[in-house]
């Protein structure tokens, strides 16, 4: 991306590479979404935010460079806006997903709510971007999979939504709760 001199070039590529690859991790994402539609169980809705990426990735095959996109792109907040609504328009499922996600949850603030959902995702997208990386390198990774680390990931975003809340509001505006 920063070979990309103009920034208005560079938002544009950024916003077709999210869009083509948004619309892949849906066609994953859907059906698993529309299986899981009433439960109550956690675990279930993060499968479901997790397990579409790294199928997604494991379908591109070795090398890749999508999940060390996304990396770059959480590091530049301008193009992280722009991507994440072409995301969500890419995804209808989403936002059953983020609700369903929220029912689990009642009892945790807006604000703790959209802590969580930052962390989370910085978890899934560097998990991916480390484990893709070492592929492309042909070194070893402490997943053997990408089934594998789908798993490990499961259990460490259920286990960060979980998480006791010890800590008051900083009183950020939660306006946008989707990260």
């Amino acid at each position: 991306m920063h070979a990309v001199p103009d920034p208005a070039a560079r938002a544009e590529l950024a916003c077709a590479i999210t869009a083509e690859h948004a619309r892949q991790i849906e066609r994953l994402r859907a059906p698993m979404v529309s299986r899981t539609d009433g439960s109550a169980e956690l675990r279930d809705w993060v499968d479901c935010l997790v397990r579409p990426v790294t199928q997604h990735l494991d379908r591109l095959g070795s090398p890749t460079w999508y999940a060390r996109f996304c990396a770059q792109l959480l590091k530049e907040p301008l193009l992280h806006d722009v991507t994440l609504d072409v995301s969500l328009a890419a995804s209808p499922a989403l936002p059953a997903l983020l609700q369903g996600l929220e029912r689990c949850l009642p009892e945790l603030p807006a604000h703790t709510h959209f802590e969580r959902a930052t962390m989370a995702r910085h978890l899934i997208v560097h998990v991916c971007a480390e484990r893709e990386s070492a592929l492309a390198e042909g070194s070893s990774t402490l997943w053997s999979s990408w089934d594998n680390a789908a798993a490990c990931l499961v259990d460490g975003v259920t286990g960060l939504w979980r998480a006791p809340v010890a800590h008051s509001p900083t009183g950020r505006d939660t306006a946008r709760l989707i990260p």
